[in-house]
C-alpha cells in the first residue's frame, strides 16, 4: 500500500485528488495528461502549450494511439526512442509523456532551441534533420512543422486570453 501510495503521489498533488481513482473517461485521462504535461515541461523547462501542440498533432490526445510504424501513446514514441528515455510502458500516460518531453527538452539542445528544428526532428528523427536542416525536402516533414506551429500560437493566444480573463475577474 505504501508503494502504491509513492506511484500515485504525483499525480494526485498535480489533479488535486484525495485519492487515486479509475481512470472512468476520456475527461478525466485528459485532466490527467494535462496535469503531467505541465508537471514535466516545468521539470525539463519546455513550453506546455507547444508539447500541448505535439501531442494535438501526434495523437488527438489519444494515450492508446498506435501508429503504422510502431509510434505508441499520446507522443507516438518510437520503441527505440522510448528505450532511450527510459520508457519502460509507452502506453502508461506519464512515462509517454515523460518520455517524448525528455525526448524534446534533449532536441531542443541539440538543435539550439530552434523549434522548427526541434519540431522536424520529432517527427523525421534528428539524423535527417541534422544533415540537411530545414532544407530536408520532404512535404510531410514541412507540414508538420507548420501544423504544429499553428495550434503553438492558437494554445498561447488561448491561455493569454484566459490569463487577461482570470485577471479582470480577479479585480472585480
Amino acid at each position: 500500500m505504501r508503494a502504491e501510495k509513492r506511484l500515485w503521489a504525483p499525480l494526485l498533488v498535480l489533479v488535486g485528488s484525495a485519492q487515486a481513482q479509475p481512470m472512468a473517461t476520456a475527461d478525466v485521462v485528459h485532466e490527467q495528461s494535462c496535469a503531467w504535461v505541465r508537471y514535466y515541461t516545468r521539470i525539463y523547462r519546455l513550453p506546455p502549450e507547444f508539447v500541448e501542440a505535439i501531442i494535438d498533432q501526434e495523437s488527438a490526445w489519444d494515450p492508446y494511439a498506435v501508429s503504422k510504424k510502431g509510434a505508441v501513446g499520446l507522443m507516438q514514441l518510437m520503441p527505440e526512442t522510448a528505450a532511450r528515455f527510459g520508457v519502460r510502458n509507452r502506453f502508461r500516460i506519464e512515462q509517454n509523456i515523460e518520455g517524448g518531453v525528455a525526448y524534446l527538452a534533449w532536441l531542443k539542445r541539440r538543435f539550439h532551441a530552434d523549434w522548427r528544428l526541434v519540431t522536424a526532428a520529432y517527427y523525421a528523427g534528428e539524423v535527417p534533420i541534422q544533415l540537411r536542416g530545414l532544407a530536408y525536402a520532404n512535404a510531410d516533414v514541412h507540414a508538420y512543422v507548420s501544423q504544429v506551429a499553428e495550434r503553438y500560437r492558437a494554445r498561447r493566444a488561448n491561455d493569454r486570453r484566459s490569463t487577461t480573463q482570470d485577471a479582470g475577474n480577479q479585480t472585480r
